[in-house]
């Protein structure tokens, strides 16, 4: 945690509008609630806080400009930061450099249970991991991949937004469910994530035909909307007086061939493969 002092010290050069800094001052300096009682603060942004990246960025943009006229390669998002060396012995040296550059040109601390020397694939960043591409003749070489947590963080999204309980339409529900997908791929795009936006299609549109089984709700609206779909009406009957639960018959031919990919598509369905291939190529 950085002191207020030191802290608008170091970005007092950098801000010269003297009511930037009053606002500054009062918001860093405002009290924290801890049990029902105020509590003054002399150190440290609240977590969370929108002013927290952009201070970072003040106060770490020195940090930049020294990387960078060293040659280093280099990322930083506010203030958690990875440099990429070849070797061990490279990586300690240039590791207990930049902390003295921290400490004595800058006056930060350093939080030294996050930092330390690890291997790529022992680390992620900003929600992307690293493996080794295991192709012929390459050595030292990383391709993407999205972090575990995450995809698990998609998932539950997108199975809360497939509840068949959430009070929406169908057409409500595709809306919500793209703009997620869009976001999602967006940032996650330079990842290799062909194989599992596979799978977590399939999931996703036997979720769908999940919600709209429900919807149809009585046997004989679902033997109805069968014969439109183009089964025939013995069939539909049977299909529609099924035993089998909400869940099974989404993924049976029941659905699978009746629900088709492309009439999701039509009501507007955006496939999270089809589109992370779109936005890679461009």
């Amino acid at each position: 945690e950085v002191r207020h002092d030191v802290l608008l010290n170091l970005i007092h050069d950098k801000v010269r509008c003297p009511l930037t800094l009053k606002l500054l001052r009062k918001f860093l300096r405002a009290p924290i609630e801890i049990n029902g009682s105020l509590h003054k603060r002399s150190e440290g942004v609240p977590q969370g806080s929108p002013l927290s990246p952009l201070l970072s960025n003040i106060l770490l943009n020195e940090l930049d400009k020294e990387l960078e006229k060293r040659g280093h390669e280099f990322v930083r998002y506010a203030d958690d930061f990875s440099i990429y060396l070849r070797s061990k012995p490279a990586a300690e040296r240039v590791g207990n450099s930049i902390f003295k550059f921290l400490r004595d040109k800058l006056d930060l601390p350093i939080n030294r249970e996050k930092s330390g020397l690890r291997t790529p694939y022992n680390f992620n960043l900003l929600g992307y991991g690293f493996v080794p591409t295991y192709k012929k003749g390459e050595r030292r070489r990383y391709q993407f991949v999205v972090e575990k947590s995450k995809w698990q963080v998609l998932k539950q999204k997108l199975k809360y937004l497939t509840k068949k309980t959430v009070p929406a339409s169908f057409d409500e529900r595709i809306q919500r469910i793209n703009r997620l997908i869009r976001g999602w791929t967006n940032y996650f795009k330079l990842a290799n994530i062909q194989a599992k936006l596979k799978q977590l299609d399939e999931w996703l549109r036997n979720r769908l035909r999940y919600c709209i089984w429900h919807y149809w709700k009585k046997p004989e609206r679902k033997r109805k909307n069968l014969i439109r779909l183009g089964i025939e009406q013995g069939q539909a009957y049977a299909w529609s007086r099924t035993n089998m639960g909400g869940w099974a018959v989404a993924q049976s031919p029941i659905l699978g061939t009746t629900i088709t990919v492309s009439r999701l598509k039509q009501r507007g369905y955006l496939s999270l493969l089809d589109y992370y291939k779109k936005v890679k190529h461009h």
